[in-house]
C-alpha cells in the first residue's frame, strides 16, 4: 500500500457473520491489523481504540480492527474486554495480502508466518493518507486520532 492508493476491494466478515466489502466503505476510515485476539499487545491496542471511539466518531472516522481470528473469537474477545471498536475477520487472508501485512516474523529465535501490526488511514475520498508499519502499541491510537483529525 502506497500513499494515494484506494481501499482494497476485499471482503471480510463481521463478528455477527455479515460480509463487509472494505472497498465500498469510503472514508475517512482507519483499518488496523493485529496478530491475534486476546494477547497482551492486541488487547491493549483494541482497548485504546475503544477508549478513543467517541473521539473518532466525532471526527467522522470509522475504525475497524482486522485479524485472521474467527468471528466467534472476535465476539468472545470483545465481550471479555468490553470492546466497542469494530472488529472483522480476514480468515482467508485476502485483506492481509492486499495490504501487504502477512509475512515472516521471528519470536524467540523461531521463524513463522503472521500478521504485521499495521494501521492504515484513508481520507474522505477513500485514498491512503497515512500508514504506520511495525506499530508499537503505547500511544498509537492517539497518534492515529491526531492524524485523522488533520485530514
Amino acid at each position: 500500500m502506497e500513499q494515494g492508493d484506494g481501499i482494497p476491494a476485499v471482503t471480510v466478515t463481521t463478528p455477527d457473520g455479515a460480509r463487509l466489502a472494505l472497498g465500498d466503505l469510503g472514508g475517512p476510515l482507519v483499518i488496523y491489523f493485529y496478530p491475534r485476539d486476546d494477547t497482551s499487545g492486541c488487547t491493549r491496542e483494541a482497548q485504546d481504540f475503544t477508549a478513543l471511539g467517541e473521539a473518532f466518531r466525532d471526527a467522522g472516522v470509522r475504525v475497524i480492527g482486522l485479524s485472521k481470528d474467527s468471528p466467534a473469537r472476535h465476539r468472545a474477545f470483545a465481550a471479555k474486554h468490553d470492546l466497542t471498536v469494530e472488529l472483522a475477520s480476514d480468515e482467508d487472508g485476502a485483506a492481509c495480502d492486499a495490504f501487504g501485512v502477512w509475512g515472516e516474523k521471528k519470536l524467540y529465535g523461531k521463524t513463522y508466518m503472521g500478521i504485521e501490526r499495521a494501521t492504515f488511514l484513508f481520507d474522505r475520498d477513500g485514498r491512503l493518507a497515512r500508514s504506520w508499519r511495525k506499530v508499537k502499541v503505547p500511544g498509537h491510537a492517539a497518534a492515529v486520532l491526531e492524524a485523522a483529525r488533520a485530514l
